[in-house]
Protein backbone atom coordinates (compact mmCIF):
# COMPACT_ATOMS: atom_id res chain seq x y z
CA UNK A 1 0.00 0.00 0.00
CA UNK A 2 2.91 2.07 0.68
CA UNK A 3 4.40 1.86 -2.58
CA UNK A 4 1.63 2.33 -4.39
CA UNK A 5 0.83 5.81 -2.24
CA UNK A 6 4.53 6.52 -3.35
CA UNK A 7 3.89 5.65 -7.07
CA UNK A 8 0.70 8.09 -7.30
CA UNK A 9 2.29 10.60 -5.30
CA UNK A 10 5.53 10.28 -8.01
CA UNK A 11 3.01 10.18 -10.93
CA UNK A 12 1.17 12.86 -10.16
CA UNK A 13 4.08 15.29 -9.83
CA UNK A 14 6.01 14.20 -13.20
CA UNK A 15 2.67 14.59 -15.03
CA UNK A 16 2.26 18.29 -13.61
CA UNK A 17 5.01 18.98 -15.55
CA UNK A 18 4.14 17.67 -18.63
CA UNK A 19 0.58 19.64 -18.67
CA UNK A 20 0.64 23.01 -17.50
CA UNK A 21 -2.01 25.17 -17.61
CA UNK A 22 -3.32 28.69 -16.52
CA UNK A 23 -5.15 28.76 -13.21
CA UNK A 24 -7.11 31.74 -11.69
CA UNK A 25 -4.68 33.84 -9.36
CA UNK A 26 -7.59 33.93 -6.70
CA UNK A 27 -10.36 32.30 -6.52
CA UNK A 28 -12.99 32.54 -3.08
CA UNK A 29 -16.09 30.94 -2.66
CA UNK A 30 -17.72 28.03 -0.38
CA UNK A 31 -16.93 24.52 -0.59
CA UNK A 32 -20.66 22.80 -0.01
CA UNK A 33 -20.52 19.50 1.78
CA UNK A 34 -20.54 17.24 5.32
CA UNK A 35 -17.25 18.93 6.40
CA UNK A 36 -17.66 16.26 9.04
CA UNK A 37 -20.96 17.77 10.80
CA UNK A 38 -19.47 21.53 10.40
CA UNK A 39 -21.32 22.02 6.74
CA UNK A 40 -20.58 24.46 4.35
CA UNK A 41 -17.04 26.07 4.28
CA UNK A 42 -15.68 29.48 3.29
CA UNK A 43 -12.62 28.23 0.74
CA UNK A 44 -10.04 30.65 -1.03
CA UNK A 45 -7.53 29.39 -3.85
CA UNK A 46 -4.38 31.26 -4.73
CA UNK A 47 -2.27 30.13 -7.58
CA UNK A 48 0.95 29.07 -7.10
CA UNK A 49 2.26 29.15 -10.25
CA UNK A 50 0.44 27.45 -14.04
CA UNK A 51 -0.61 24.31 -12.84
CA UNK A 52 -0.45 24.42 -9.24
CA UNK A 53 -2.48 26.32 -6.06
CA UNK A 54 -2.89 26.14 -2.42
CA UNK A 55 -6.29 25.98 -1.46
CA UNK A 56 -7.23 26.94 2.70
CA UNK A 57 -10.91 26.17 3.90
CA UNK A 58 -12.43 27.41 7.10
CA UNK A 59 -15.63 25.38 8.53
CA UNK A 60 -17.39 26.30 11.66
CA UNK A 61 -20.50 25.54 13.63
CA UNK A 62 -22.03 26.75 16.66
CA UNK A 63 -25.34 26.64 18.89
CA UNK A 64 -26.29 26.68 22.25
CA UNK A 65 -24.62 23.33 22.89
CA UNK A 66 -21.89 22.92 20.58
CA UNK A 67 -19.05 25.04 19.01
CA UNK A 68 -16.33 23.83 16.50
CA UNK A 69 -14.16 24.74 13.70
CA UNK A 70 -11.69 22.90 11.18
CA UNK A 71 -8.89 24.74 9.34
CA UNK A 72 -7.88 22.72 5.84
CA UNK A 73 -4.97 23.52 3.75
CA UNK A 74 -4.65 22.03 0.38
CA UNK A 75 -1.64 22.25 -2.12
CA UNK A 76 -3.26 21.34 -5.59
CA UNK A 77 -1.88 19.99 -8.50
CA UNK A 78 -4.33 21.24 -11.62
CA UNK A 79 -4.48 19.73 -15.34
CA UNK A 80 -6.84 20.73 -18.06
CA UNK A 81 -8.90 18.29 -19.58
CA UNK A 82 -10.52 19.64 -22.32
CA UNK A 83 -12.08 23.63 -22.77
CA UNK A 84 -13.20 25.09 -19.21
CA UNK A 85 -12.58 21.76 -17.45
CA UNK A 86 -9.73 20.61 -15.34
CA UNK A 87 -9.40 18.24 -12.73
CA UNK A 88 -6.83 18.33 -9.92
CA UNK A 89 -5.36 16.11 -6.78
CA UNK A 90 -3.90 17.37 -4.15
CA UNK A 91 -2.24 16.74 -0.50
CA UNK A 92 -2.57 18.72 3.17
CA UNK A 93 -3.79 18.72 6.30
CA UNK A 94 -5.41 20.85 9.15
CA UNK A 95 -6.61 21.19 12.66
CA UNK A 96 -10.02 21.53 14.41
CA UNK A 97 -11.96 22.52 17.24
CA UNK A 98 -14.39 20.75 19.16
CA UNK A 99 -16.73 21.61 22.54
CA UNK A 100 -20.01 20.53 23.30
CA UNK A 101 -22.17 19.71 26.43
CA UNK A 102 -24.56 17.35 26.26
CA UNK A 103 -27.92 17.41 28.14
CA UNK A 104 -26.50 15.91 31.38
CA UNK A 105 -23.92 18.36 31.69
CA UNK A 106 -21.02 16.66 30.54
CA UNK A 107 -18.41 18.93 28.48
CA UNK A 108 -16.12 17.36 25.84
CA UNK A 109 -13.43 19.41 24.81
CA UNK A 110 -10.77 18.46 22.09
CA UNK A 111 -8.04 19.87 19.47
CA UNK A 112 -7.07 17.77 16.54
CA UNK A 113 -5.05 17.41 13.81
CA UNK A 114 -5.58 15.53 10.12
CA UNK A 115 -4.20 14.51 7.02
CA UNK A 116 -6.56 15.51 4.34
CA UNK A 117 -5.76 14.45 0.20
CA UNK A 118 -7.97 15.81 -2.54
CA UNK A 119 -9.41 14.52 -6.06
CA UNK A 120 -11.68 16.49 -8.51
CA UNK A 121 -12.79 18.23 -11.23
CA UNK A 122 -14.16 21.77 -12.26
CA UNK A 123 -15.36 24.25 -14.95
CA UNK A 124 -13.95 27.39 -15.49
CA UNK A 125 -16.76 29.46 -17.03
CA UNK A 126 -16.14 32.49 -19.38
CA UNK A 127 -17.27 34.46 -16.45
CA UNK A 128 -15.45 34.64 -13.58
CA UNK A 129 -16.79 31.95 -11.60
CA UNK A 130 -15.31 28.64 -11.02
CA UNK A 131 -17.65 25.19 -9.96
CA UNK A 132 -15.81 21.79 -8.57
CA UNK A 133 -17.08 18.84 -7.32
CA UNK A 134 -14.53 16.96 -5.41
CA UNK A 135 -13.60 14.32 -2.83
CA UNK A 136 -11.78 14.34 0.18
CA UNK A 137 -10.71 11.59 2.55
CA UNK A 138 -9.15 12.68 5.91
CA UNK A 139 -7.43 10.73 8.42
CA UNK A 140 -7.99 12.16 11.96
CA UNK A 141 -5.65 11.93 14.85
CA UNK A 142 -7.65 12.51 18.24
CA UNK A 143 -10.48 11.44 20.31
CA UNK A 144 -13.46 13.06 18.63
CA UNK A 145 -11.69 12.77 15.05
CA UNK A 146 -9.58 8.94 15.20
CA UNK A 147 -10.63 7.50 12.13
CA UNK A 148 -11.01 8.08 8.48
CA UNK A 149 -14.13 10.26 7.02
CA UNK A 150 -15.07 10.79 3.41
CA UNK A 151 -16.04 14.34 2.41
CA UNK A 152 -17.70 15.25 -1.05
CA UNK A 153 -18.20 18.29 -1.66
CA UNK A 154 -19.39 21.04 -4.28
CA UNK A 155 -17.76 24.33 -4.88
CA UNK A 156 -18.70 27.84 -6.19
CA UNK A 157 -15.95 30.34 -6.10
CA UNK A 158 -15.20 34.15 -7.42
CA UNK A 159 -12.27 33.99 -9.62
CA UNK A 160 -10.61 37.12 -9.20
Amino acid sequence: MKKLFLLGIAVIGFSATVMAQNISKNAIGLRIGDNDGLGAEISYQSGLGDNNRLELDLGFRSNNNYDAFKLTGLYQWVWNIEGGFNWYAGLGGGVGSYSADNRFGDDFDETYVFAAGDIGIEYNFDIPLLVSLDFRPEFGFGKFNDDTDFDIALGLRYQF
